[in-house]
């Protein structure tokens, strides 16, 4: 049993999302410890969340890229991506946009140049 295309673009994006959640997470986890009331709250959870989103971005990413056939280029841009914070967002955007995150249509399936 293989996992279609598209299963690999939706999970490709969902975890891209959140890894973007977990970052503003951990970055008003941070502004509250350092700028506010100096709660270690939010950094204690959102810290960990994030670096298992971290951690299942990069493993996803490398998934996607093998079995979407991504070369070199788009596939470190991506990984690269994980840095910055809302920079997985950026990365999905730009995938999606230039078609490495769309899939071609199976055989048999309808798309909206064979239903016209």
């Amino acid at each position: 049993m293989s996992i279609s295309p598209r299963v690999t673009a939706i999970v490709f994006r969902v975890v891209a999302i959140l890894e973007a959640l977990t970052w503003i997470g951990l970055l008003g986890g941070m502004y509250v410890k350092y700028l506010g009331g100096g709660s270690e709250l939010g950094v204690q959870v959102f810290g960990p969340l994030h670096g298992g989103a971290f951690v299942a971005y990069v493993a996803v990413t490398v998934a996607a890229a093998l079995h979407l056939r991504w070369s070199l280029w788009p596939t470190l841009l991506t990984l690269a991506a994980s840095v910055p914070p809302l920079g997985t967002l950026l990365a999905d955007w730009w995938l999606h946009r230039t078609g490495r995150l769309t899939p071609p249509a199976e055989e048999g399936e309808r798309t909206p140049e064979t239903v016209a």
